[in-house]
């Protein structure tokens, strides 16, 4: 098959799949695919040629067909607004369907919207298969810096390793999207850096698109100055041949208003001057959602406007509203002559939007701006009528929400501008060269630097569950956002713990803005009568919001009778009517493990011990190690089989009870019913519960416990270090007579086997497996408020016992591991006389050696394979007294194929 078959079959007949083939790539489409190799890329082609289609060919064509591994498997697709989504999402969908492409499984590829929501999707349990993800720069860059707006805490390494491994990434309109270009720039140029020192696991690439884009905007940081010298890819002297060129006709006039009372009275004179949209719709484009809301309810009160169709769009709707859009009146067939339509918008049609008008109706904006809105009016050629209406503000605060000098520099270039058509807008550029670094400025205000996102490698809150704030490198100025949703909370009850909107429900709101409407006039308390509430990582519980928790990203729940929202009119601070709540859905197993710090989620299926999961858990590591890294795939399955030994911890086998429950004391897995509740999880024999358990920090200091007991000279111990131990005046124990380690089962011999980097290695694999106890160890708040003066971190006090129980090794044996003496010493910082290093000083070694990026993608594998091991339902040999010892493996082979 060529790729002209390929993408003829790519374009078949919306109505048709099966049918015959559609139309042939443009030139530039073809001369893409051509070129065998992935690489960071410039691409630069008008509106109307086929962008979208063409990028996700092209990879489908060398990924996905030919099974080219230098492809990436994941296509991460970055637009500036939400609007944009929704419509790429099934444009992607819909083109892989023809292709035969659109699967779940290993021949294929699966799309996911990041939106936010209660339903992300499993995308980030299949490392292994194709995917293509689709978001806005908010979702996609905040989750490739590690602190994922909208998204569970505990998940946010395993989308950080995710988006910084085995992708290729596609900005698209990056004239759009503002500070988030240069973070798309650095991020990239770390990646490379990383790819250079030998530390990427799998390639990672970026193409920048843009029908306005200026090589000079990577200029502005040295660390992407390379990338200015790439030669964009653009149309080709054969595109330039075709109608879509040489038959369009964008007659471009510049018109003042004074105020936008004046503008709506144009706008319906205009319309009516067109014959009320004989040869096409009418679209209005404005700068702020206000202007829109304001020009919108005048030409409603227009008696000469009666019979038409009035429509709004602004990026203050709910997915939900927004949903409707598409199938009524945005969508190519919806242009047709005879629509007599005026469609009010803003910035958010300035892109990747299918829709033509007849009368384009803009107001002034910057260049770039211009150009992508004079793209949505004929847009599959023919003639459109262009009109530009100026304000003619005096200063910066007037020209908001842009700057002055952008929009005295557009109108310059306006009056120099024969015509709007994409060959116009060429041969203007072409004829003044020296007018575009004006028109085309790029100033980012804040820069990306290296060592901050080392900084976000750790994911740890302080006390009070705040983070670092990234917003200020995604976008810039007022508009950036928190997550409004409305649901009936009676003034006497509490929102559910389990309470979570769906996507459709949530309703972008300016992080100020909201503010204003929730809060008292300069305090931090929420208006008399006002309901709001955010979600605490640390108590698990919706709390009452104040001030200081409305910051970018955050997701806020407002009672439905304190209003806000018109469906007609989208985010209304002003109304007082009750709002309409859309059905919301409890937490997924998966998510309520990840919102919350303590929690046994991923603990509540079937009864199964931590031998049999274990083991399970390791073949899946190994399989989906062997296709990603597999150097290291051993090392995996040994993560997997002892990522659960501290569950046999008696606080935690405590909290299991039930009269069907398994006489034995390593359990993994129980019922739902069976678990204590919460309150009183984690119960101690002789002393006060261990609020703030974690397991998955016993199992990793279970084996420094295996090297303390049986090898104390151990590379990863204090082998390299007791001399110098010795010098600075610690006590260190006598170096054993004779070696303890010759008596060991397989089980201990297995990790005394390491060396200390894969030792160091395997540790935090195991510790970080939830995402939860990663590069510090801290005492929580339940450690903190107990009184007794010893010391204990995460539930774990100094000298614990954990018990003996079952563990598989390499063949799948079930073999005894014996009890264990846990120890803190680790959590010292520098160097100890118990373990040499501590954990945090292993940690940066560990990112010494694999960078951010790719250690976190190497926790996300283990991650993956865990919870994957967990929702198989096959029965557990050890719990059959008829055949006691050993346990099939062949669960996990299947769940990797499923």
């Amino acid at each position: 098959m060529t790729f002209e078959d390929f993408f003829a079959s790519a374009t078949r007949s919306q109505q048709d799949p099966a049918g015959p083939t559609g139309f042939p790539p443009h030139a530039w489409q073809l001369e893409l695919a051509a070129e065998a190799e992935c690489r960071n890329r410039l691409i630069r082609i008008p509106t109307g040629f086929g962008k979208t289609l063409g990028v996700l060919a092209v990879w489908a064509w060398h990924r996905l067909h030919h099974g080219d591994d230098a492809w990436p498997r994941r296509l991460v697709w970055c637009l500036p607004m939400r609007v944009l989504v929704e419509q790429t999402v099934d444009a992607a969908k819909l083109t892989l369907a023809r292709l035969g492409l659109l699967t779940e499984n290993d021949t294929g590829a699966s799309v996911f919207p990041l939106m936010g929501g209660a339903d992300p999707g499993d995308w980030h349990l299949y490392p292994e298969r194709c995917a293509v993800l689709i978001g806005t720069q908010d979702m996609l860059l905040s989750r490739a810096l590690n602190r994922g707006y909208a998204s569970p805490r505990a998940r946010w390494p395993m989308e950080f390793g995710l988006l910084n491994q085995d992708c290729l990434w596609v900005f698209d309109e990056i004239q759009l999207m503002d500070v988030a270009l240069a973070t798309s720039g650095q991020l990239q140029a770390f990646r490379d850096t990383e790819n250079a020192a030998g530390k990427q696991t799998r390639p990672v690439f970026s193409w920048w698109m843009s029908a306005t884009l200026q090589a000079d905007w990577f200029k502005r940081s040295p660390e992407t100055a390379a990338y200015a010298d790439m030669l964009p890819h653009g149309l080709t002297d054969a595109d330039r041949s075709v109608s879509l060129w040489t038959e369009v006709d964008k007659p471009c006039s510049v018109i003042e208003s004074s105020s936008t009372a004046d503008t709506a009275t144009l706008i319906a004179r205009l319309h009516l001057e067109h014959g009320r949209g004989a040869n096409g719709p009418t679209l209005v484009v404005v700068n702020t959602v206000e202007e829109a809301v304001t020009i919108y309810r005048q030409l409603s009160r227009d008696k000469s406007l009666e019979g038409t169709d009035l429509r709004l769009i602004h990026s203050r709707f709910r997915p939900a509203e927004r949903a409707g859009w598409r199938s009524d009146f945005l969508h190519a067939a919806a242009c047709a002559p005879g629509k007599d339509r005026i469609v009010v918008a803003t910035q958010v049609v300035e892109a990747g939007v299918d829709y033509s008008a007849a009368l384009l109706v803009t107001q002034l904006a910057p260049w770039a701006s211009l150009v992508q809105r004079f793209g949505r009016s004929a847009r599959w050629g023919g003639r459109a009528s262009v009109v530009v209406v100026d304000y003619r503000p005096k200063d910066d605060k007037a020209a908001l929400p842009y700057a002055l000098a952008e929009l005295d520099a557009a109108r310059a270039a306006l009056a120099e501008l024969a015509g709007a058509s994409p060959a116009g807008l060429a041969a203007f550029e072409a004829a003044h060269p020296e007018m575009l670094a004006p028109l085309y400025p790029y100033e980012p205000r804040h820069l990306l630097l290296r060592h901050e996102v080392d900084d976000l490698f750790d994911t740890t809150p302080d006390l009070s569950g705040a983070d670092i704030d990234i917003s200020r490198y995604i976008r810039s100025g007022p508009e950036r956002d928190v997550q409004v949703f409305w649901e009936d909370i009676r003034s006497d009850e509490h929102p559910s713990s389990k309470l979570r909107p769906q996507r459709d429900a949530l309703c972008a709101v300016p992080f100020l803005k909201s503010r204003d409407w929730l809060c008292e006039k300069g305090s931090d308390r929420l208006k008399a009568g006002m309901r709001a509430w955010v979600w605490d990582w640390l108590e698990n519980t919706w709390r009452r919001a104040g001030g200081k928790d409305l910051y970018p990203g955050q997701t806020v729940l407002v009672a439905a009778e304190n209003g806000g929202y018109l469906a007609s009119e989208g985010w209304a601070p002003q109304s007082s009517i009750a709002v309409l709540p859309l059905p919301t859905a409890e937490m997924s197993r998966a998510e309520e493990a990840d919102s919350t710090q303590d929690d046994e989620a991923m603990s509540r299926y079937p009864w199964k011990t931590i031998a049999t999961h274990g083991a399970e858990t390791g073949q899946l590591a190994i399989a989906i190690a062997k296709l990603l890294v597999p150097e290291q795939a051993e090392l995996f399955g040994l993560a997997g089989r002892w990522h659960d030994a501290g569950k046999a911890f008696v606080a935690f086998q405590g909290s299991m009870c039930a009269a069907d429950r398994p006489q034995r004391g390593d359990l993994a897995k129980a019922p739902p019913g069976a678990w204590l509740a919460p309150p009183r999880m984690y119960p101690m024999p002789d002393e006060p519960r261990r609020a703030g358990f974690r397991h998955e920090l016993a199992s990793t200091l279970a084996l420094f416990s295996v090297l303390q007991k049986y090898q104390p000279e151990h590379a990863a111990l204090l082998g390299p270090w007791r001399e110098l131990l010795g010098k600075i005046g610690h006590a260190v124990a006598a170096v054993p007579e004779a070696p303890v380690y010759a008596d060991t089962g397989v089980l201990e011999a297995e990790v005394l086997a390491l060396g200390a980097d894969a030792f160091d290695l395997l540790a935090y694999l195991v510790c970080a497996h939830h995402g939860k106890v990663r590069v510090t160890w801290h005492a929580c708040k339940a450690d903190q408020d107990m009184s007794d003066g010893r010391t204990r971190i995460r539930g774990i006090v100094e000298g614990d016992m954990l018990h003996a129980m079952q563990l598989a090794d390499s063949t799948g044996t079930a073999r005894t591991l014996p009890a264990l003496k846990l120890s803190l010493a680790a959590s010292a910082a520098g160097l100890n006389p118990h373990t040499g290093r501590g954990w945090t000083e292993r940690v940066l070694g560990l990112l010494e050696r694999h960078g951010p990026f790719g250690l976190a993608y190497l926790e996300c594998l283990l991650r993956a394979a865990d919870q994957r091991a967990s929702a198989l339902t096959n029965a557990d040999p050890l719990l059959d007294a008829e055949t006691p010892g050993e346990q099939s493996t062949a669960s996990a082979d299947v769940a990797l194929e499923d």
